[in-house]
């Protein structure tokens, strides 16, 4: 079984079961000098299409956007989580973290924190497994609508107690029901108050007994 892979130009179909030799030899006719052809290379060994789509004036520009979140509070010394809601357009849906299938784009998010700020650990959603019309027969473990990711951050102990802006990007690949088109960057910024901790506010305040000698 083979498969076809290649890149989506105005005028071209999904080049998946349905299209026939037939079709691609009529497209073929008609396109004039300076047309770009369609162009399609079997890969053996794979079962799903991938196809890149181009993005060109008029055409839809499928983004996934990071909606406003609130400056989440944590003691330094001490982890926090912080909930980060994305939003994919309708009619779209992007890869999981986690594909079904090793040869597809995971979504996955980068951060670069500060250097006082770690980041411990990054947990997604699980995704969705759906079937797609250009290979009905499999199932792709995708994100559609809004998904959330959580990220848990620890300030260190030594930090000074203010607030820190934390930038980074979610790299991820949108598809519709015909085409997939190519990998982009969401950029993502979150920001961390960092407080004393109570513990430190308690020992500070702890009055000394009369009868305790140094």
């Amino acid at each position: 079984m083979r498969i076809l892979h290649g890149s989506r130009w105005p005028g071209c179909p999904h080049p998946g079961g349905r299209a026939s030799l037939a079709r691609l030899r009529a497209q073929r006719s008609w396109a004039g000098e300076g047309t770009r052809p369609c162009i399609f290379i079997a890969l053996p060994f794979l079962f799903l299409l991938t196809v890149f789509g181009q993005d060109s004036p008029g055409s839809r520009r499928p983004s996934v956007t990071l909606l406003p979140n609130e400056v989440v509070s944590v003691a330094r010394g001490h982890s926090g989580t912080v909930e980060l809601i994305f939003r994919i357009p309708p009619g779209f849906h992007i890869n999981s973290n986690v594909p079904h299938q090793e040869y597809l784009k995971k979504t996955e998010l980068k951060l670069d924190a500060p250097t006082d700020i770690v980041v411990r650990k990054i947990t997604y959603p699980d995704g969705e497994d759906r079937s797609f019309p250009f290979a009905p027969q499999e199932k792709i473990n995708v994100y559609s609508g809004d998904f959330t990711v959580t990220v848990v951050v620890r300030p260190l102990k030594t930090v000074l107690p203010t607030k820190y802006a934390v930038h980074g990007r979610l790299k991820y690949q949108a598809c519709d029901n015909a085409a997939c088109y190519p990998p982009r960057e969401a950029p993502v910024t979150f920001e961390v108050r960092v407080t004393k901790a109570s513990s430190e506010t308690r020992h500070k305040n702890t009055p000394q007994s009369p009868h305790t000698h140094p």
